[in-house]
């Protein structure tokens, strides 16, 4: 080879370096210039992470302190596809340990994903066992769990929480989600190629949540639940509820629903039917025809409108006809004389409607929403029904044989409750309330506003203590030694357009003792089966209920 052909050769191989030097060159000003932030984004990704740290959320207590919501320190499961080579394998390894179908997890192993969510809020130590059983590909995010250490005790009422985030769904939970939730914070973690930790910051602290005191007495409301199971095992309602209300301070001392449902597990249920009923609050959301218990509303307003008093005599006949429709009365009779106190006594609806016809549409009406019915009571609990209640000006001619004695409107227990307790306080009408301080601090509760006079008020309490009494409606619900008032109520359940003559809503509404009330109950039962009366089936667990609570509280008779 000669010397000019050497130094050719030499020369290009010189200018092929220098091209590769150039290329280089270039490529690594491109790479740290244009794509330096997307490089750099990419990097974090793979050794920096940020990690939400959940904040604890509130405790939910009754009125002595005790714990009915608590949250639970627990992790959140999460997998890295990319790092399991045997997807079917560990998932059916780690299925019977963290309680996810085999289908679901290969089908999250076998995502093109570096993340994958297998399982939320695990137990810590069940989380650390499925960690310890295929190791590499998992890793454990905190969280917490929400427990419910009295499982079925006023479920209802608390409600629950739900979703990836844990936000309250019902009831309590859901009501004051915002001061129950806290605020969450973060963390950073910088791990080494090998995934180690090398370095952790904390980005924002967390914010634990406010604690959320309720009014109601466990031992209580334990009781009231036995009551209304009581009621479920014997007459097999569709549903049942009870309120227990201290009258002076509007405080809910006891909210129970039959059927019964598991906090802890609310959705467990023979069929979707069955949960949804059982899940509802129907204190709040169950509406009903209230039948005899709203009599005392149209006696208060003739009371009021001074059209009548305690001792005012009616002629009252064997029925009443008008347009085709005829009103009697339970029991069947022939002309008699009733005083007002009697009409109560006896729960005669030809004697609310002489009343209610004393009244006239407006008046009645006025009544009607003084007493709070039509509109939402203002309680602290979500998902409260308005009731429906017929405008005047929609009126047929039969309106009046049938409102005054409480059928052709509608009312939800809550309201009903509300409106009697108005009765026991001397005529002041005020939201009951279930929660009564937040975060530590008492909660301000509305003082109501006077619908009636106290002497109106003490006159119904007077007639009401009839109800007990030999030929009453409930003369089989007193309690020895406690002078009580209270209502009866058997209202026919309409279907289709017309009353049925099987079905029927039962209810009692009673307070204690009568002249200084320090004690309010009512009992709903929808649709009992082998006794339809509020006399029979609502009054004796009217009775059982306070019964037991008034030696319990120390209300002592008077």
């Amino acid at each position: 080879m000669t010397a000019a052909a050497t130094d050719r050769r030499i020369g290009l191989l010189f200018l092929a370096f220098l091209v590769l030097l150039v290329v280089a060159l270039a490529r690594a000003a491109y790479l740290g210039s244009v794509r330096a932030g997307a490089l750099q984004h990419l990097a974090d990704i793979q050794q920096v992470t940020t990690v939400p740290l959940p904040a604890e959320r509130g405790l939910i207590t009754d009125a002595s302190g005790n714990v009915l919501a608590l949250s639970e320190a627990a992790d959140d499961v999460i997998a890295d596809p990319n790092l399991t080579t045997s997807p079917m394998k560990d998932a059916r390894t780690l299925s019977p340990i963290i309680g996810v179908p085999v289908l679901t997890l290969d089908a999250e192993l076998t995502r093109r994903t570096g993340y994958a969510v297998l399982a939320k809020r695990v137990p810590v130590a069940t989380a650390r066992r499925a960690q310890s059983a295929i190791a590499d590909p998992l890793s454990l995010t905190p969280d917490d769990k929400r427990v419910y250490p009295r499982s079925w005790t006023a479920s209802q009422v608390l409600g629950w929480t739900a979703g990836w985030d844990g936000q309250g769904t019902t009831g309590i939970e859901y009501q004051y989600n915002s001061q129950l939730q806290g605020r969450n914070g973060a963390r950073k973690v910088i791990d080494d190629a090998k995934g180690q930790a090398i370095d952790v910051q904390n980005l924002r602290a967390t914010r634990a949540g406010k604690a959320i005191g309720l009014t109601l007495n466990a031992p209580l409301q334990d009781e009231v639940e036995q009551v209304l199971a009581g009621i479920g095992a014997q007459y097999s309602p569709k549903l049942a509820t009870a309120i227990v209300v201290d009258p002076q301070t509007g405080a809910i001392l006891a909210l129970a629903n039959w059927p019964r449902v598991n906090a802890n597990d609310p959705y467990a249920g023979p069929s979707s039917a069955a949960v949804n009923n059982a899940i509802q609050d129907h204190a709040v959301s169950f509406t009903y025809e209230p039948g005899s218990t709203f009599k005392a509303v149209t006696v208060a307003g003739a009371l009021q409108d001074g059209l009548i008093t305690p001792s005012t005599v009616f002629d009252v006949p064997p029925d009443l006809q008008a347009y085709g429709s005829t009103i009697t009365d339970a029991e069947s009779h022939g002309y008699e004389n009733l005083t007002t106190a009697d009409i109560l006594k006896v729960s005669s609806n030809i004697g609310a409607d002489l009343i209610g016809h004393d009244l006239g549409p407006t008046r009645f009406n006025h009544w009607v929403h003084q007493f709070g019915f039509g509109a939402p009571t203002g309680v602290d609990l979500p998902g409260e029904d308005n009731g429906y209640i017929l405008s005047p000006s929609k009126y047929s001619g039969t309106s009046m044989l049938n409102l005054p004695f409480g059928q052709g409107e509608s009312v939800t227990p809550m309201q009903m409750a509300t409106a009697y307790t108005a009765i026991a306080d001397g005529g002041i009408l005020r939201p009951l309330h279930v929660v009564q301080s937040i975060g530590g601090k008492a909660v301000k509760t509305s003082p109501g506003h006077r619908i009636i006079s106290a002497g109106v008020a003490g006159e119904l309490r007077t007639m009401l203590q009839g109800v007990y009494a030999d030929g009453g409606t409930a003369s089989g619900a007193a309690i020895p030694g406690y002078n009580m008032a209270g209502k009866t109520g058997t209202a026919n359940i309409a279907i289709g357009g017309k009353y049925s003559n099987t079905e029927y809503v039962a209810s009692f509404v009673g307070m204690v003792p009568a002249n200084h009330p320090q004690l309010l109950g009512l009992v709903v039962v929808d649709e009992p089966q082998g006794s339809i009366y509020g006399g029979s089936v609502a009054a004796p667990a009217f009775q059982k209920i306070v019964g037991w609570a008034v030696p319990y509280l120390g209300i002592n008779p008077r």
